[in-house]
Parts: structure tokens; sequence; C-alpha cells
């Protein structure tokens, strides 16, 4: 596979692909060989102005907003455009971000085809809602409600999912008629930038509608999140990040749609198929190098089989292939970059300084001259308050907690900050479904049961988000409520 012709280095600001200023580019490393594989543009600040005015002028002084027969048209384009470069999208996203080919067809494929669910759902979506009549006495009057695009909407993604996430942020927002300027994470610049090529050359989108810009430091999303004329705020990444932005938005009173962090528990229950159970989570941990929000590092299970349920993920673990993301075989690739990998090592280093020893794994793998590898990890027992325990790592590490019954799982399930998901596995599935309403995160799998889906929304409670991505809820992120009345 080759990604040739989609390799960006340009940025895509009202309508026209362009240099950065001074032509400025950066290194774009591939995290499996510690490479270079082309350049990305490198956006200054002016460059940022200029997309944020693009976005504005589009928003305000086109019919973008009201012409929801466009908006689909659009959608339908860029959803057949992008399915026909999806293969060198394919290797694109396996050579900058790391992910291995056996997982990157549902990674690229799947937010393509949910292009064309947001464009089935703006078809038939009402956008004007009768209340009917108010029966204030005297004050007979008709009451309709309408929803709205907010306007511009800075749309920041991170380097784990980024092709995935850009299309999650900026399907449904363009759907509900505002105009986008997409940051992408420094570290994962083609995957925004070829998006940003193919709307520029193979749709109908309007100059300034839909906008791009890469650059090697994160500053450009703080330049989105202060200025007054964007109106809301697309964020998925940690929730460091995401606490930062909240004070930044708050100048303007800018609205933050924020999908963070996690600390997930699965929950497996001594009589429930205990091998298959477990697997969920080795294998969470170690696809695409645990780099999920979701994934489910917190394996908590029975006291009384804490021994066998130790042994049999440490076995699991072990046996994980892993390695050249462009090995049909691997499961797991590496890190994505220098950086990460140095953080999460640094957890584990820190874990084992606090008494700690891992059951498998715990360092770089000795195997590989280069790139950002680290082995598949598992600690057990360590003390509940204890960092490795409740803090994310995003990373192939996995902790195992043991717990004495029901309510000791649930309380140690929700005490955390985060709560974005989490699954229960028990042989009676009552009890799951009972457990899993009692677990404070916004989606749970129930004995296997999968949740991801374009019509599902995605998101978390506490400190793990704030709203929700996909489904109609997701799409209904990006509309503003107005209620309207008139004489009776």
């Amino acid at each position: 596979m080759t990604y040739a012709g989609l390799n960006s280095a340009k940025l895509l600001i009202g309508g026209r692909l362009v240099d950065a200023e001074g032509g400025a580019t950066y290194d774009n490393i591939n995290p499996a060989t510690e490479a270079s594989i082309g350049v990305a543009a490198d956006a200054s600040a002016a460059d940022v102005e200029a997309a944020i005015d693009a976005a504005r002028t589009a928003f305000d002084t086109t019919s973008w907003s009201t012409d929801v027969a466009l908006r689909v048209r659009c959608l339908r384009q860029l959803q057949d455009a992008l399915a026909k470069h999806s293969e060198p999208l394919r290797a694109l996203a396996t050579a900058e971000v790391g992910l291995p080919t056996k997982i990157i067809h549902s990674t690229i494929d799947g937010p393509i085809e949910g292009i064309g669910w947001v464009a089935d759902l703006l078809e038939k979506y009402e956008f004007s809602q009768d209340y009917g009549m108010g029966d204030i006495p005297g004050f007979g009057a008709h009451r309709w409600v309408e929803r709205e695009p907010y306007g511009v909407v800075g749309a920041i993604t991170p380097w784990n999912q980024p092709f995935q996430v850009n299309l999650a942020k900026v399907a449904p927002a363009l759907a509900a008629g505002n105009t986008v300027v997409l940051k992408a994470a420094p570290t994962t610049p083609w995957c925004a930038s070829a998006i940003g090529k193919i709307v520029a050359e193979h749709t109908d989108i309007p100059a300034g509608v839909f906008n791009v810009i890469t650059s090697s430091v994160n500053d450009r999303g703080e330049e989105l999140i202060t200025d007054p004329r964007v109106d809301l705020i697309s964020f998925t990444g940690s929730t460091a990040v995401g606490r930062r932005i909240m004070k930044l938005g708050s100048e303007t009173i800018k609205k933050c749609f924020l999908e963070l962090g996690g600390k997930s528990a699965n929950i497996v229950f001594e009589d429930a198929d205990f091998r298959g159970s477990i697997g969920l989570s080795t294998f969470m941990v170690c696809l695409h190098a645990g780099q999920g929000c979701a994934t489910l590092s917190r394996l908590l299970l029975p006291r009384s089989r804490f021994e066998e349920g130790v042994q049999f993920a440490a076995q699991m673990l072990s046996a994980m292939p892993y390695g050249d993301p462009l090995d049909p075989n691997n499961v797991m690739g590496p890190l994505n970059s220098e950086r990460h990998r140095d953080r999460v090592e640094a957890m584990v280093e820190r874990a084992k300084a606090a008494g700690g020893t891992p059951i498998v794994g715990g360092s770089r793998p000795k195997q590989f001259e280069k790139g950002y590898y680290f082995e598949p990890t598992l600690f057990a027992d360590m003390p509940e308050d204890s960092e490795i325990v409740r803090n994310e790592v995003f990373g192939p590490v996995l902790v195992a907690v043991p717990f004495e019954d029901d309510e000791d799982a649930i309380r140690i399930a929700n005490d955390s900050i985060f709560g974005l998901s989490g699954a229960v596995f028990s042989g009676d599935h009552e009890r799951s479904k009972a457990v899993a309403r009692k677990i404070r995160a916004g989606t749970m799998i129930v004995d296997g049961g999968i949740y991801y889906g374009h019509d599902v929304p995605f998101g978390g409670y506490k400190q793990s988000g704030i709203g929700r991505e996909s489904g109609k809820l997701g799409f209904e992120e990006y509309l503003q409520v107005k209620a309207l009345c008139e004489p009776a």
C-alpha cells in the first residue's frame, strides 16, 4: 500500500491548499522506525487567524448554515471520495500513527461509513418542533423550538485514532450547518491534511466552510480556544488538557465539548467465563498499544479466584503478538512518539519504585533496534490509591485488582475521577445488568456486548468529559436551541 498523493504538506484555508506562513514545515516521524516519512505544514499563529477568519466569513455570508440539501450533497461527496482513497488512507495511518494493519480497516472504513449515517440523519432531522399554544391567561401564544448551528467550531483532535476522531467531529459539525477549523495533533498531521486535500479537490463544500491546520506545537489549538470568533470547541484528548481548555474557554463563555481520559474497570465475577472475560482486557490494552481512552485497563477479579485470573492474564499478555504494524499477525505496534513512550515508561518505573513488580513485561523490548515499543505489562494487587491503579497510562499496561463481593467491585470501579467506560461479566446476566447500572460510566459492556456504533452516543461521566460523540445526541451537540413564540 502507498499513500502517495495524500501526504500533503499543505494547509486548507479559505478553500485553498496553501503553504504555512514562510513555507514552514516539520518532519513527520514513523513511530515504528523513528525515521521521517515526509513533512507537514507547520502553521503559525497568523495561519490560524486566517483559518478562523475564513470560517467566520463562510458562516456569516454563505448559505451553508441554512441549505440542508447542499450539506447532504457535500457530505455524500466527501464519503464517496474518502472511500475511493481508503487504501492510501490506511497506508498513511499505519505510517504516521503506528496502527497495525490487523485493525486498520475498522479505524478507516468504519468512520467513512459513518459520514453516510450522518447524512441520512440530516435528511430526516426535524430542525423545528411545534410546542402548541401557551396557556398563560391573557397571553395566548403559539410556541415552537428551532435548532440552529453554533457557528464556527474549533475541532482539536488526538494522535491515537486521528482519522476516526477527525471524521467523528467534522461530519456532524458540518451536517449541523457549522463551519469548522480542524486542528490536528502534532504527531499525526497527514490524517487531517489528507481530508483537507480531498475536500478541496472532490467536494462542493464552499470555501472557508472547512479548514485544516497542522502544526508542530499545541499552541495553535489554544489560539482557537481563546478567539471570540470561535463559538464551540470540540476536543478529544487527556483530562489534563481538557481542564485547561475549560479554563481558557471560560474567558468567552465558549461551549466546550470534551471527550477525555479513562481508567475503565472490567469486573469479572467468579461465575464468569474467566478466560474469555479476562481476554477482553488483555486484548484491549494491547490493541494499538493500549492507546485508547476506553481501554479496560483495570481488571477487577474476585479474591477467591484472583491468583488464577492473574495467571490467565499473564499468559495472554505474554502470547500477544506485537511489533511491526505492517505485519498482519501483530495486534500491537509502537507507541505513537518517543515522548509518549518515555511517559509510559516513567509511570511503570514509578510503580516499580513504589514496590510493584510486573508479573509480565515492564520495560522496552530488546528485540527492536528502532521504534517506540513497550512490552505488554501486568501489575497485580497494587494499593488502590497507587498511581498505576488510579491514573490513565494510555499504554499497554494492565492492573489486576482484587474485590470481595459485588458491592466491593462496584465501589472499586467507581472510586475514580474517570467514568468513560467499563465492563461486567457474570454467569448470571441479570446480575451483570444490575451491577452495570451502578457503575458511573458513559458506556458499559455487559457480558460481552459491544456498544460501538454510528448511532450510539459515546462519552463519559465525571472527569472523562462533557457531552456525547456519535449518534443523534452527538449531532445535536453542534446545535443551539432557540424558543420562539408569536401571537395566537
